[in-house]
């Protein structure tokens, strides 16, 4: 996603902190470089966002956000649970196909059955253009992508650390309108999936620091969960 420049120089470290976490786990949901490899291999990648939450009142547990994998192994784990789909011939004699999706789908309509993914989508595209973001033109994809509602989020934090309630009251809104049900679908189908190594914990930690943010927001906007 294409940010506007934040602008920030007096910052507010509890914002700010938050939204580096969500720059990180926007990161994290997408395909693997070697540099988040490296990171989760020699531990950096557990180390700075124990610190970043440290710097918030939420009470997040993090769960250990490292792997043994190789970058190859890991790269292969991130398609299997999270790309490719599976299909097979029910019946070859009339070529019938039972396909599925990827076990875990990074789109928020995939957990919305009471919406559609127009309508998810349409709204996300307003959300985005109020702010003037617009998708990446390089690596375009639906607005209701996972990282992208993340990157979302991550935006929203740092402004409320610039600018103030304005941009909190808008996050949380968007917690409630999107981000809370795509974060509760991924971990919930993460927590299902075998053989999910890293990812498992961060979907641990995407539904738990999702939910901690909402609830403090809610807390300290509206007086109530």
């Amino acid at each position: 996603m294409a940010t506007a420049s934040d602008g920030i120089e007096d910052v507010d470290p509890d914002a700010a902190a938050r939204g580096t976490v969500y720059r990180v786990l926007a990161a994290a949901f997408r395909y693997p470089d070697e540099a988040f490899h490296a990171a989760a291999a020699e531990g950096s990648l557990d180390a700075d966002v124990r610190a970043c939450i440290e710097q918030t009142p939420l009470d997040v547990t993090v769960p250990e956000l490292a792997t043994e994998d190789d970058y190859e192994m890991l790269a292969a784990r991130y398609n299997d649970v999270f790309e490719l789909g599976y299909s097979e011939y029910t019946d070859r004699t009339d070529g019938s196909l039972d396909a599925e999706g990827p076990p875990v789908p990074l789109y928020e309509s995939k957990y919305r059955p009471d919406q559609s993914w127009n309508d998810v989508n349409l709204d996300l595209a307003r959300a985005y253009r109020h702010y003037g973001l617009e998708i990446d033109q390089n690596e375009r994809d639906n607005h209701d992508a996972l990282a992208y509602e993340l990157e979302f989020a991550g935006y929203l934090a740092r402004r409320e650390a610039a600018v103030g309630d304005d941009a909190a009251t808008a996050r949380l809104d968007f917690h409630d309108r999107h981000l809370g049900h795509a974060a509760a679908g991924v971990a919930d189908r993460l927590a299902e999936e075998p053989g999910t190594d890293v990812y498992g914990a961060l979907g641990e930690l995407l539904e738990a620091f999702v939910r901690a943010d909402r609830n403090d927001l809610a807390d300290r906007l509206e007086g109530q969960r």
